[in-house]
């Protein structure tokens, strides 16, 4: 079997010096210097949140300042991570707000786990869990990740609450004791 040898022509004395290939490149720099800059200085300049961008799943209080949560569980058996532990607890006997089901007594949603699907803001009968528009989650050590029931009303805050439980309900007792 026979080797064919392709012979290969000489490099020109330009393309032995490579100076078309360094001006080509110069030119691109050159170019790119006079542009305007395109580069965010994170943190101080942050990016546009578009609408609809799912961040970091937070619980909300009604406006006068109660748990809108009822420690339904319904979030936690969603959870396709399992990043959502409930214990329920019971509302105190004494407490004007007792004929709501009931509160919960821990509630943690470990964010090295979640993975942002919004399940549970779309699950939730209460309207008690929202994913905030916070994406730059920070920490030193694993622990930091796992939010507690303060940490995560912290983060969310109050939102308007369009149904008020605690009032129809405590109404309705009322009524129902009156009659």
């Amino acid at each position: 079997m026979a080797v064919k040898v392709i012979e290969r022509k000489p490099l020109s004395w330009a393309e032995r010096t490579y100076l078309p290939q360094i001006l080509s490149g110069l030119r691109i720099t050159f170019r790119n210097m006079f542009k305007p800059k395109v580069t965010v200085e994170y943190p101080e300049e942050r990016p546009p949140i578009p609408a609809g961008y799912r961040g970091v799943p937070t619980l909300v209080r009604d406006p006068e300042g109660r748990e809108k949560c009822v420690s339904c569980q319904l979030c936690e058996f969603v959870c396709p991570p399992k990043a959502i532990r409930i214990t329920p607890g019971e509302i105190p006997e004494d407490s004007p707000y007792a004929n709501v089901e009931k509160a919960p007594k821990e509630f943690e949603i470990d964010m090295l786990r979640c993975i942002y699907c919004g399940l549970c803001q779309e699950v939730c009968p209460e309207e008690a869990i929202f994913l905030q528009n916070t994406y730059s989650v920070t920490g030193t050590s694993r622990a930091e990740f796992v939010y507690n029931k303060a940490k995560l009303y912290e983060i969310g805050g109050t939102l308007p609450d369009k149904h008020f439980k605690w009032e129809k309900k405590r109404r309705a007792a009322e009524h129902g004791n009156a009659h």
